[in-house]
């Protein structure tokens, strides 16, 4: 693949012109008219492309000033009118007198090539030559743009044959509008003409014409609008080129700018645009000092605009210097570190957000690309975890067994399981647990492998087959060594009351199924529905509460404290939060639905509740 040579800079970059007042747009406007006027003068051939503050305002009061002095332009901002022509604006603001106005011309992603761009000229030109006769219809101005402007550039010299092509394409638009019974849409018009002018750079000129040479159609339409453009487009690349270079001598495209952004990486980008791969052009920026940027960052400039107002008596005179120069730089560093701070603050709060969404990620692809045994094993380790809840939050392992709260543990267990537990526990009273408890205090050892609290119920004998019997065995070593809950005397107890109560819910659970007789896969289903459907509802509450969060941390900053510390310890706390609600609201749906089957598309309801 052949790379172009870096070629020098060759545009010139003249220092800002400073006004003290806020009409420096009418500086430009007869800053342009002189240039216009004198015809000795080397810049009154220019192109001149104006950088304005992104305000859409700007741009058209600019506009209604060149206007009001009859000076050609065209002007590309935001409305949509003007940005759907916007890559042909762009493209003819290198013609010899072009004038165009834009509120930002950084990044509009087409180069301006100077003399023109042939190929959109010739687009234009064969679409202003077929389209009123193969449709009637008035173009709308929002969507299809308005006309670009060509008053005041110099007229494209089409040869004998361009224009012979051009005018036979006319008359079989013509007979195919008046032939065909349907009305042509402008739409569907311009299409046509896009598509033929496609065919045209794909093929190529002579295949064109072996293609005429050998249609049978009566009216080739596509294949004469194609000729037609390509013949058209070898003249406005002759014109193109004698243009550009007459461009070139004169001194390049010349680019204007009123205002100063708060990156000088978009100044720069907008400099750029005068020199465009080593062509020459000049660019210069008209600031005034009550400009927007300057009331942003509270820069007092009233005294320099009253000293600026007496010095040059009121007069239209731009304060240029040195030390002008070092105060706008220095004004475009501090913005810049403004800004930095902002998106750098944003960044260490997403931070926060995106260790929580790795984690829900992830979550989300094991329950989706893991097999059936993963899915059970989860539904497991979730039961667990709700049971641990529910003891942890009654006992204290500091505490003797007597001082536990065991009524509100067993009442908080038994309306867990709904109906599945409901009657089991149903004449297990707080005495009972107690005596059972104090047993196991007398007893020096117990066997975890079939434990069972004396004087409770015995859990169902579901755990039959070498893996359940190995995933009730890794839950017990999981909370022997179990560093986040609180230790003390009595763990080992809490510890057994735990195993107790996980077995049986999850020994119940299994029971369940088996008496359902249901297919593996459809249990399977139904528990990575339950699973998914109750993560991504209280995922997305959760980001509604982060982003809640993360407005109202700021205020405390008034206290001295750190937003992005505050951010972290309450986004975490949600965070937990949110995963104990979705394993508590996954247990109860899938118990309550085996308990008293529904239809599968009533989990996500019945966990909503």
């Amino acid at each position: 693949m052949a790379i172009c040579p870096g070629r020098g800079r060759v545009y010139v970059s003249i220092g800002p012109s400073c006004f003290g007042w806020n009409y420096q747009k009418e500086g430009v406007t007869f800053s342009v008219q002189r240039t216009r006027s004198k015809a000795t003068s080397r810049l009154a051939n220019l192109p001149i492309v104006g950088h304005f503050c992104p305000r859409v305002e700007s741009s058209e009061y600019l506009s209604d000033l060149l206007k009001s002095r009859n000076i050609p332009h065209n002007v590309l901002n935001a409305r949509p009118k003007y940005a759907a022509r916007e890559a042909e604006i762009i493209a003819q603001a290198g013609r010899k007198h072009a004038i165009t106005i834009s509120t930002n011309m950084a990044g509009r992603g087409t180069d301006i090539i100077l003399g023109g761009n042939p190929k959109m000229l010739a687009k234009e030109i064969v679409e202003d030559n077929v389209l009123p006769f193969l449709s009637h219809d008035t173009p709308d101005v929002e969507t299809e743009g308005e006309s670009t402007s060509h008053k005041g550039l110099s007229k494209i010299k089409l040869g004998p044959s361009s224009l012979a092509l051009l005018a036979k394409a006319a008359i079989m638009a013509k007979y195919v509008h008046k032939s065909e019974s349907n009305e042509w849409s402008f739409q569907k018009a311009k299409s046509a003409v896009m598509e033929s002018i496609e065919m045209s750079n794909t093929i190529g000129l002579e295949k064109l014409q072996e293609r005429v040479a050998e249609v049978t159609e009566m009216y080739p339409l596509c294949d004469a609008i194609a000729l037609a453009y390509a013949t058209v487009l070898k003249d406005c690349e002759i014109h193109c080129f004698d243009e550009g270079a007459e461009v070139k001598t004169l001194g390049g495209l010349h680019v204007i700018g009123t205002s100063l952004h708060e990156s000088r990486r978009i100044d720069n980008q907008l400099r750029g645009r005068a020199g465009r791969q080593g062509d020459p052009g000049s660019t210069r920026f008209m600031v005034s000092l009550q400009d927007e940027m300057f009331r942003k960052f509270n820069l007092d400039t009233e005294w320099a605009v009253r000293l600026i107002s007496r010095i040059t008596d009121g007069e239209d005179i731009a304060i240029e210097s040195n030390a002008v120069v070092k105060q706008l730089l220095g004004l475009q560093i501090n913005a810049e570190k403004y800004y930095f701070g902002i998106r750098k603050n944003l960044v260490e709060f997403d931070e926060v957000l995106e260790v929580q969404r790795k984690h829900i990620y992830s979550l989300r692809q094991v329950i989706l690309s893991g097999d059936s045994e993963s899915c059970s094993e989860q539904i497991f380790q979730y039961m667990q975890a709700v049971v641990d809840e529910i003891i942890l939050g009654n006992v204290d392992p500091q505490k003797p067994p007597k001082t536990w709260d065991l009524a509100k543990l067993l009442d908080e267990l038994a309306s867990l399981g709904g109906n599945l537990l409901t009657e089991t526990f149903k004449e297990t009273q707080e005495e009972d647990l107690q005596s059972s408890l104090e047993q196991i205090l007398r007893y020096g050892s117990v066997e975890v492998d079939n434990f069972v609290l004396p004087n409770m119920p015995v859990p169902p004998n579901s755990f039959r087959g070498i893996r359940k019997r190995t995933s009730s065995a890794m839950r017990w070593f999981a909370m022997c060594v179990d560093d986040t809950s609180k230790k003390g005397r009595y763990t080992n107890i809490v510890n057994l009351l735990r195993k107790y109560f996980g077995d049986f819910l999850i020994a119940t659970y299994l029971e369940v199924l088996q008496e359902s007789r249901h297919h593996d896969a459809y249990i399977r289903g139904i528990e990575r529905e339950a699973l998914l459907k109750t993560l991504d509802m209280l995922w997305k509450d959760h980001l509604v509460n982060m982003n809640k969060l993360s407005s109202a941390v700021n205020v405390r900053s008034f206290g001295h404290r750190n937003p992005l510390e505050e951010y972290k310890i309450d986004g975490c706390r949600f965070f937990i939060s949110m995963l104990s609600a979705t394993r508590r609201l996954t247990v109860e749906a899938l118990l309550r639905y085996w308990s008293s089957p529904m239809e599968s598309e009533e989990i996500f309801n019945t966990a909503d509740q």
